[in-house]
């Protein structure tokens, strides 16, 4: 495994995590030390994981991502699409965790 331990600006870490995803399913996952946040479609784990670290401070064992395509949506008569989303699920160490009232923006 490749030690991918780059150094990330905070501008670029600011530019991945978008917000927190407050959910009913994500506020449950709170219980299990996981938090969920929608990021931007163009970054990788690694990069997710320098990002929540360098702007929360904590410890962070294992990032999933998922990536929703947009539905198709008609208003008033015209075809549309939503725009594609990628969510994280990050877990992290015993004893850290996130306050989800934060805004990061």
């Amino acid at each position: 495994m490749r030690n991918n331990t780059k150094l990330l600006s905070d501008e670029r870490a600011l530019s991945i995590i978008h917000r927190a995803l407050m959910t009913e399913k994500s506020t449950n996952l709170n219980q299990y030390n996981q938090y969920s946040f929608i990021v931007s479609k163009d970054s990788n784990v690694f990069e997710i994981r320098n990002a929540i670290e360098k702007i929360f401070k904590v410890k962070v064992i294992k990032v999933n991502t998922s990536i929703s395509r947009g539905k198709i949506k008609s208003f008033k008569g015209n075809l549309g699409y939503r725009k594609d989303t990628k969510k994280a699920i990050v877990t992290l160490a015993e004893g850290n965790t996130i306050d989800s009232s934060l805004e990061i923006k």
